[in-house]
């Protein structure tokens, strides 16, 4: 059985090398990603280098994710590097506090906005949720806070509010230079960390364009305020070229208990407004130190993937973990066993819906059929863009589809769509008229299909048309097509 999930891989120290990321890729990494909020622009291009070569090296397609860093809200330094606080003691947030001279009383914030955004009785959860204190006094410079969960606390830990709401913009200086970067390595997609609205996700866009980027947008849910509001939440779907999950800074906002049921409300809305979605943080995170995942960790991948997300993303377990390699192989084994199950087979999206594009229509059509059909081994659609094998990956089945494509940035991009694969495909130099039977015997020589079988092809009139496709074939293999 062939596996539909796509895996995320986050590189590191533990994935710098190119025997290391030749693992990666060999175990079946379908993306990687890199991540801005650590490393320089240099290293994060040799990256990328390397893993473009071992992807041609074994004749894959590996798309590669630039994550920027976002506002993060941190605290100060401690001038002893960490303190132990306790509940009920006061503890203070002081904008004016020298950067390193924090204490067991007090420490210094790098966001000084968050005096003016806070107001009485607010909860504040300090690394990502370890600690928690309320509001209890706002000064001009300083909030004084009561602890309410005590514990460690160390440099530049991260500071969420419960329910969200601080004012943070999504693009601070240093991630519109990393836009400039990430344009510069020509990257397949680009995530961007806290949008508050769609506004954020054009905003993104705009600075990537004009830097010469075309990746596609990968939104970043991670503010209680943009799943409070299905409109908001919504507006950010269609604004991007997809979205991510992302679990840690979200549920620290939210709150655990909340998040599950987020998780599947995004899924559901992101597939049905026609993107792509990635669940992330935490899901094999013993696997760090671990050889072996916990049943929980097990659980909750396959859950994700029986909820519908294209790809399931690690993080430290492949960035600074001891196993990076067998982590990312024990999720293979876990997704195709997860794809087993008849949920992750069939579909009823959005069968009573009225659509406005033909594209789409045949799309689904096209999907529809194919789980329906008995004797369909495989779906071919030949496109420029990688729309039209997006759009039939929103639709559950078992069934492989194949992106024929000649463009080198679409056979990429759809590494990331759920169930497609990249078979490199140009109809340059070939006749219209033989343009089905070509794809089909490719297939045929791969040994995906037998002939006797049944294969659904779609494709528009003219070649190299965005937006275009708009022609359902049935083909049996072993048969002339035209």
């Amino acid at each position: 059985m062939q596996r539909r999930t796509k895996i995320v891989a986050t590189l590191g120290p533990a994935t710098e090398s190119l025997e290391a990321i030749e693992g990666l890729v060999r175990a079946g990494v379908d993306v990687v990603r890199l991540n801005f909020s650590h490393g320089a622009a240099e290293e994060h291009m040799a990256r990328a280098e390397r893993v473009r070569q071992m992807a041609a090296r074994h004749g894959r397609f590996v798309a590669i994710l630039a994550d920027l860093q976002g506002p993060k809200i941190r605290i100060a330094r401690f001038a002893e590097g960490k303190v132990l606080l306790h509940k009920g003691q006061r503890f203070v947030l002081d904008a004016l506090l020298d950067k390193q001279g924090g204490g067991v009383e007090a420490v210094g914030i790098d966001y000084e906005a968050l005096i003016s955004d806070s107001r009485l009785g607010d909860i504040l959860l300090l690394d990502d949720g370890r600690v928690e204190m309320q509001v209890v006094e706002v000064q001009s410079n300083r909030l004084i806070c009561e602890v309410l969960v005590g514990g460690p606390l160390s440099n530049n830990k991260g500071i969420n509010r419960k329910g969200g709401g601080l004012s943070a913009s999504a693009l601070t200086a240093k991630d519109r230079e990393d836009i400039l970067t990430a344009a510069r390595m020509q990257v397949d997609y680009l995530a961007v960390s806290f949008p508050r609205d769609a506004a954020d996700m054009h905003l993104a866009r705009q600075l990537l364009h004009e830097a010469g980027g075309e990746a596609g947008l990968i939104a970043k849910i991670e503010r209680a305020e943009t799943v409070a509001d299905r409109a908001v939440l919504d507006g950010i779907i269609e604004a991007s070229e997809g979205v991510m999950v992302a679990r840690g800074d979200l549920g620290v906002e939210i709150g655990d208990a909340e998040l599950v049921a987020v998780q599947k409300l995004i899924i559901d809305r992101t597939r049905t407004l026609n993107r792509v979605v990635i669940t992330a943080t935490q899901m094999m995170e013993t696997m760090i130190t671990q050889s072996m995942p916990t049943r929980a960790e097990v659980f909750d991948v396959a859950n994700a993937v029986l909820d519908g997300t294209d790809a399931v993303m690690l993080s430290a377990e492949t960035a600074a973990g001891a196993y990076p390699i067998q982590t990312v192989e024990a999720m293979v084994r876990i997704i195709v066993g997860a794809e087993r199950h008849p949920q992750a087979q069939r579909s009823k999206h959005r069968m009573d819906e009225v659509f406005q594009r033909i594209d789409e229509t045949i799309a689904l059509s096209a999907m529809y059929a194919a789980n329906h059909l008995d004797g369909v081994k495989a779906i071919i659609s030949l496109t420029e863009t990688g729309d039209t094998p997006r759009l039939m990956s929103r639709i559950r089945s078992h069934l492989p589809i194949y992106a024929c494509s000649g463009n080198l940035r679409t056979q990429r991009r759809v590494a990331l769509f759920r169930g497609v694969q990249t078979l490199p495909f140009s109809t340059d130099e070939m006749p219209l008229d033989e343009v089905n039977q070509r794809a089909v015997e490719a297939l045929l020589q791969r040994g995906v299909v037998s002939h006797g079988d049944c294969v659904l092809i779609t494709r528009g009139d003219h070649a190299h048309d965005q937006g275009g496709t708009n022609t359902l074939r049935i083909v049996r293999v072993g048969e002339v097509i035209r």
